[in-house]
């Protein structure tokens, strides 16, 4: 994107699913400049461009944004382009052997060094070959017994401990973000301050589902889960959303750097096993804002 912005390139075309939408001249002033949904849920990739700055969306073009995989097909025959039958890319393309694992081992080679299995009760269950072979909500292959089903919930690398327990402790209703991007209207301060009403993803494969944006402290960013989520990790990418529509315009994101399985009722949320209420008392009830009221 440096490169091309150094040469002065004003249209700069991308392969990847979404749709900007703006004027007409060819490069777009910042204000205009909007981010959508793919026309193709299935490959819709807006969830791995919220970090795309106003600037940059000013310039990109996103040829296939507003067609369907079939429709890329036919186009690609008619051209007689030798991509036409390619199949699907699958997995991590930039992993050539499939086996993440492999990378990992050459970057942070401490990941794969062994530890204890703990259960979230402080007691040692068996061990492990390195953290980075377990992922959060794993069920299968622990190898551990137990008289109840249990899920990885947290992966603690200073101590080199896969920490265990119910379904349950998987569950958040909360989530504090880092490094947030804001490309809605205004700004991230003056509309989220009082709460606004978005849907956010946090997994590329799921539906956005509603929550609530708040702006804590001073540069904090706290994502407040209508309905809970289960096997959330720090380090996801949570991308917001204006609403959960297939064509929904996106607001920006940010890296998960905490999750909180419960919130205080000063934050507005009801600490729940299950589902999570976001609104605890009426005086808060006046100041969510719904994404539509601010102009998306």
């Amino acid at each position: 994107m440096r490169h091309l912005q150094s040469a002065d390139q004003v249209s700069r075309p991308a392969r990847h699913r979404s749709r900007p939408r703006r004027g007409g001249a060819r490069h777009w002033p910042l204000h205009r400049a909007r981010l959508y949904r793919a026309a193709d849920a299935e490959r819709d990739q807006s969830y791995f461009l919220f970090a795309t700055t106003r600037d940059q969306l000013s310039g990109l073009w996103f040829p296939l944004g507003g067609m369907r995989k079939a429709e890329v097909r036919a186009l690609a025959r008619q051209l007689a382009l030798p991509v036409a039958e390619k199949s699907d890319s699958q997995d991590i393309c930039f992993v050539p052997t499939g086996r993440y694992t492999q990378v990992i081992d050459r970057l942070r080679p401490d990941a794969v060094e062994a530890g204890d299995i703990v259960h979230v009760n402080g007691a040692v269950l068996g061990r492990h070959d390195g953290i980075v072979n377990y992922t959060i909500g794993q069920r299968r292959g622990l190898k551990i017994a137990g008289g109840e089903p249990l899920y990885v919930v947290r992966l603690d690398a200073e101590h080199r401990q896969v920490v265990v327990g119910p379904r349950e402790s998987l569950h958040t209703v909360a989530l504090e973000l880092r490094d947030v991007n804001w490309i809605g209207p205004q700004t991230f301060e003056e509309v989220a301050r009082e709460g606004l009403g978005v849907h956010v993803r946090i997994r590329s494969t799921h539906a956005p589902a509603p929550a609530r944006l708040q702006v804590i402290g001073r540069n904090g960013t706290r994502v407040l889960l209508a309905d809970g989520e289960y096997g959330v990790a720090p380090g996801q990418a949570c991308v917001f959303y204006a609403d959960g529509s297939a064509r929904a315009r996106v607001l920006g994101g940010g890296w998960i750097s905490r999750t909180l399985a419960s919130v205080g009722d000063g934050a507005g949320v009801a600490s729940s096993a299950g589902r999570a209420g976001l609104i605890t008392g009426p005086e808060t009830a006046p100041q969510l804002k719904n994404s539509r009221e601010i102009g998306l």
